[in-house]
C-alpha cells in the first residue's frame, strides 16, 4: 500500500529505457519506470517538480504515481 504523497525533482531520465529518479524534498532517491507516470506520456523532463507516492516493490521503495506540479 501506497503512503501520502511527497514533493520532489526528477533528477534523471532515460527515456530509452523508461527509467528515472526522483529525489524527494527530504534528500532521499527513488527509482520510477515510466509506466508511473501519472499522465500516461511515458517521459518526464529532468527538473520537472512532482507528487508521487512512495511504493514498497521488491524489497525497497520507488516512486509511484508521479505527477508534474
Amino acid at each position: 500500500m501506497a503512503d501520502t504523497p511527497l514533493h520532489g525533482t526528477v533528477t534523471a531520465f532515460d527515456e530509452h529505457v523508461g527509467l528515472g529518479t526522483v529525489v524527494a524534498d527530504d534528500g532521499t532517491a527513488y527509482l520510477f519506470h515510466c509506466v508511473e507516470i501519472a499522465d500516461g506520456s511515458r517521459t518526464i523532463p529532468v527538473g520537472t517538480g512532482v507528487s508521487f507516492e512512495r511504493l514498497a516493490k521488491l524489497g525497497r521503495y520507488e516512486a509511484s504515481a508521479v505527477t508534474p506540479v
